[in-house]
């Protein structure tokens, strides 16, 4: 699994918006230089972020982006989730072989088993057990705490 540069630099952005020193918006030109990438891949990265209300746009001409709520309350998962999509990581595609029916104990060669009852796959439900862990991590971590540790590093120095 990997997570795109998208995901990469949405992260980066909202982290670089969020810095406590910066008390204001921040223009695309001045997010792009920051971030080494271009301005019309970074804008349509944050108009999602935008339709997400993750961020906010500030029109005019001293305008740019802010984040819409505090850093707080932006977790990874939020971010990845309007960048990757809400898909589940792992789909169960041999639904129909023999071994499907053995990993899901669904065997037709077991008379005394109820199949009104269709169990879920071991494999599938290995490979979701990940994905619940991965979410709720990427949940506990947000720009703030990000932020936080960045500056903890910066006083130890």
């Amino acid at each position: 699994m990997q997570f795109s540069k998208s995901t990469d630099y949405a992260l980066h952005a909202l982290i670089h918006l969020g810095n406590a020193e910066r008390r204001h918006n921040i223009g695309i030109k001045e997010l792009s230089a920051a971030l080494g990438v271009s301005d019309s891949y970074l804008s349509k990265i944050m108009s999602k972020l935008r339709q997400d209300g993750i961020v906010r746009a500030v029109p005019g001409v001293n305008g740019g982006y802010e984040l819409a709520r505090p850093a707080e309350h932006i977790t990874f998962l939020d971010v990845i989730q309007v960048i990757e999509g809400r898909q589940q990581l792992f789909e169960c595609s041999n639904s129909s072989s023999r071994q499907h029916e053995l990993l899901s104990g669904n065997e037709a060669s077991h008379p005394e088993c109820d199949h009104s009852e269709k169990r879920e796959c071991l494999v599938k439900k290995v490979m979701d057990g990940a994905e619940q862990q991965l979410h709720r991590y990427l949940e506990e971590h947000t720009v703030q705490t990000v932020l936080d540790e960045a500056s903890k590093r910066h006083t130890v120095k």
